[in-house]
């Protein structure tokens, strides 16, 4: 694990539980977001909007983040603990209703402990 990096590279929201950090992808660590595009069929989803999370993520952005990376996911993609300000981003998703915490996504329960 790397913990307070301070990257200052261009950040793009891709949805509401993933950014793309210059040219990393990064899944936030222990919270699934509602699909911007929906629920496939056959697939269990978060409920809700996802342009809606998909905003509240963009609105939290700042100039410049802090990333703890703890690992990769089946697709390739970072799993990382995500710093604005000194908040985790993904506990801020949970609070304004945006996401939802999933225990078995939270590494040695990271995420829980910083949400208290």
């Amino acid at each position: 694990m790397i913990a307070g990096i301070l990257l200052s590279a261009a950040v793009t929201v891709v949805d509401g539980d993933t950014l793309r950090i210059g040219g990393e992808r990064v899944r936030l660590l222990g919270i699934d977001a509602p699909e911007i595009h929906g629920c496939r069929p056959g697939r269990a989803c978060v409920p809700g909007d996802g342009q809606a999370s998909k905003r509240s993520l963009q609105a939290m952005m700042g100039e410049k983040i802090s990333v703890q990376r703890v690992g990769q996911d089946r697709y390739g993609r970072t799993l990382a603990q995500v710093y604005i300000g000194g908040r985790n981003v993904a506990c801020e998703q949970i609070r304004r209703g945006h996401a939802q915490y999933v225990a078995k996504w939270d590494d040695g329960g990271l995420l829980a402990r910083d949400c208290r």
